[in-house]
This record gives C-alpha cells, sequence and structure tokens, in this order.
C-alpha cells in the first residue's frame, strides 16, 4: 500500500477502535490517524479499508474524512471567498475547515463574495493545505510534447488578457483562447468546460477552443443544432439570415458564421427547410 499522502485521498486500514471514532494505520510517517465516529460506516471493523481525505482539523491535528473537497492538493479550482481577515481569505472548498489563501499568495486582492482560481498546495514544514492564486507558479507555459491540433482536453478558464482569455489546459499548462473565439461561445472566468486544440506553435505555445477546429467544428455545430431542433416546439427555430449574432450565441452558443455553415450542412443533407420565419427540422429526418 502507497504512503498517505496530506491532502489527497487515500486508502488505509483501521487498526483500532477508540471512542471517538477509528484510528486508520498512516504508516510510519503518519502514524494513527483519527476518522471521527460520525465517518466511521456501519460495521466498519478493524483491518478493513477506507477510502478518506487526510487534512488538519480546527485544532491543527491530523484526522481523515470521507468527505471529499472540491480541488485536492496538486488541482486547480475556481473556489468562493467566504471571509477575509488579517492573514489572508477563507475559501470554501466543501470541507467543514474553509481553505486558507494566505496573502502572500494572492494575485491580486480578493474579498468576501468574489471566485478566484487557485491551486491547492501542501506546506511540509506546517503539514497545512493552503492555495495559491499565483498560478504562473504551478501552470507550465508550453504543452508537453505529443500534443497535436484538434485534441481533445478539459479547460479551466482562469484569466483574461489583451487579447483574449487564458485557461488551464488538462490542469498542467497554459492555453491561449483569442478574443474571436470567446465571443463565439458564452462563459465565465473560473468556469471549466471542454475545449480543443486549434493551434500548437514550434515553441509549445498552444491555442484553444470551444469547438472543433476546422470543418470538424462545422460538424460539431450541424449535430448540435440539429440535437436543439430535435426538442425545439414543432421542430423549429426562429432563426435566420437576419438574427443578429447575439441571438444565435444566445440560442445555440455559436457565432453567426459557424451557424450559418452547420445550416447548410443540415440543409444539404436535407434534414432541415428553411423558410422565411426561421429553420424547421425535416419530420422524416
Amino acid at each position: 500500500m502507497p504512503d498517505p499522502i496530506i491532502g489527497r485521498m487515500n486508502v488505509l486500514r483501521a487498526s483500532s477502535r477508540h471512542a471517538s471514532g477509528m484510528y486508520l494505520d498512516g504508516g510510519e510517517e503518519l502514524g494513527e490517524i483519527l476518522l471521527p465516529q460520525r465517518y466511521v460506516p456501519q460495521h466498519f471493523v478493524t483491518g478493513s479499508e477506507i477510502e478518506v481525505f487526510l487534512m488538519l482539523d480546527s485544532e491543527d491535528r491530523l484526522v481523515a474524512t470521507t468527505d471529499r473537497p472540491l480541488a485536492m492538493v496538486g488541482e486547480f479550482a475556481s473556489l468562493s471567498v467566504v471571509e477575509t481577515t488579517r492573514i489572508g481569505a477563507f475559501l470554501n472548498w466543501g470541507m467543514p475547515k474553509d481553505l486558507l489563501l494566505p496573502f502572500g499568495e494572492q494575485a491580486k486582492r480578493v474579498m468576501k463574495g468574489d471566485n478566484v482560481v487557485v491551486y491547492v498546495n501542501f506546506d511540509a514544514v506546517s503539514g497545512r493545505l493552503y492555495a495559491s492564486s499565483k498560478l504562473n507558479k504551478f501552470v507550465a507555459n508550453t504543452a508537453p510534447p505529443g500534443i497535436v491540433e484538434g485534441s481533445a482536453v478539459s479547460l479551466l478558464i482562469a484569466e483574461r488578457t489583451d487579447i483574449g482569455y487564458k485557461a488551464i489546459v488538462n490542469g498542467h499548462y497554459w492555453g491561449l483562447i483569442h478574443a474571436s473565439a470567446a465571443a463565439a461561445v458564452p462563459f465565465a472566468l473560473g468556469e471549466s468546460r471542454p475545449g480543443y486544440i486549434s493551434r500548437v506553435t514550434p515553441d509549445g505555445l498552444v491555442d484553444v477552443t470551444f469547438d472543433l477546429p476546422g470543418y470538424g467544428k462545422v460538424t460539431s455545430a450541424a449535430k448540435r443544432l440539429e440535437e436543439v431542433l430535435a426538442v425545439a416546439e414543432n421542430g423549429f427555430l426562429p432563426l435566420h439570415d437576419k438574427s443578429t449574432p447575439e441571438q444565435v450565441r444566445d440560442t445555440l452558443g455559436m457565432s453567426k458564421k459557424v451557424f450559418k455553415q452547420a445550416v447548410g450542412a443540415l440543409y444539404r443533407g436535407r434534414k432541415v427547410r428553411l423558410e422565411e420565419d426561421g429553420i424547421y427540422l425535416v419530420k422524416d429526418n
């Protein structure tokens, strides 16, 4: 069994029972770790194994819990600020004890109610978990070898720039969403969503988009449009050449240019008919 890691989920074996709960075997380095009684499953006995998260409690004692946080050590997440104090901000990360974002780890000052993209880290000296919004310390500027255009990726929209938005790609490296691509699909800072690699430069810098690049984007948009028509009343959408880009984006989440390409693809496939008032799904389809 691998050594347990503070700030991560671990599978540990119960070593002894206590009035306060069950002690778990944390190995030579961590010793026995209390799993408080409220987390002990019914019929859980010595020798049984359980998956737990390890952290310090409000009295700085190492404890185990079956709760799973919104982000663990080595992960990024958008978390809300619940309180600010003289030592920093405290974030809601889905655990009974809030996560500290120290002043020294804040890229810019945050206030109660803000949402902030952070990296969850572990201080080996104090044994405490903390957050950092100084993302450049933890996000690589370039993609790893083997990343190719068209690859499906996960995106966490982290920062706004003069030319678009920076997203953390697959939890490891930066990708840029150019303003033109960002305008086509509504999203918010801190939002996680799927995307695609649209370009990889010779020096490893990456551009990303929400739609498949090239003709794959049209195919994806045509499929999305057909699915929306299929559930729309009478298989109809009041969208046409004179619809504004905002109307198209609000209805379908795509640019008007891509919308027109998707309509063309479905029309050529005889899957829709076009009328002055909008688009109709061909019922025989």
